[in-house]
Parts: structure tokens; sequence; C-alpha cells
């Protein structure tokens, strides 16, 4: 499958939010919630260190997250396509990026705690 014009889509997001663009890594996990394919609004994510074959993403929807052990499933990036495209312009964003979407709302910023706790756990490896 090719990827350019999403890879060109977040591009464009990461210069409007002037965020560093990192590859979202197509064959990489995310952590994403059930809940997300319900068409439940807002959808947020919000981008840690890649690791272990993980792209860094979690991606729910609704208001708050769930601290519930099974609330994130594994996916590989190129499925999210299926299951809510909507978040995919997004993906680019590096880590400690966070942003929440729904079809007529956005809001991108660097969460400079996420961050901060993003390097604090690179610096620890």
């Amino acid at each position: 499958m090719e990827y350019d014009n999403y890879k060109n889509m977040q591009i464009d997001i990461c210069n409007q939010f002037h965020a560093p663009y990192l590859d979202c890594g197509w064959d990489l996990k995310l952590g994403i919630s059930r809940n997300v394919r319900t068409g439940l609004l807002p959808v947020n994510g919000l981008r840690l260190q890649p690791e272990n074959g993980t792209s860094g993403w979690y991606i729910w929807a609704g208001e708050e997250m769930s601290q519930d052990d099974d609330f994130f499933v594994p996916l590989h990036t190129h499925h999210v396509l299926h299951w809510c495209k909507m978040v995919i312009p997004y993906l680019g964003l590096a880590p400690g990026w966070t942003f929440l979407v729904t079809p007529d709302y956005e809001n991108v910023w660097n969460n400079e705690a996420l961050r901060k706790a993003a390097t604090t756990d690179t610096a620890g490896s």
C-alpha cells in the first residue's frame, strides 16, 4: 500500500503546528481503544517514544482515558485506516505531542509533561 499521500498530510499538520515530524511506522504497532471503532467522539491521541516495535501512539475515544489494563489493544498502524481514518494526519507528530479531534474540531499541542516523561524514559534506558 502506498502511504506517501498520508505522509504529506502528516507533514502538513506538523508544519501547521510547528511540530517535528516523525514517521508513524506503518508496520509498527500502536495502542488503541476498542471504542474508537464505535465512532465515539472526541478521538484523542498521545505519542510516547517509539520502542520495541511500537510507534509510541496511544489513541482512544471519549472524554477520558480509562486506566483499565485492557483498555488499549495493539494494532498495526496501517489498520488505523479501517478503524478511524480521521487520526491519520496527526500520526506524524513527534513524541510528546497530543491531539484531540472531531470532524469539526482539532486541538494539537506539545504536551510538555508528556515530552519530559518521554525524554526521561529514553534517557533511563
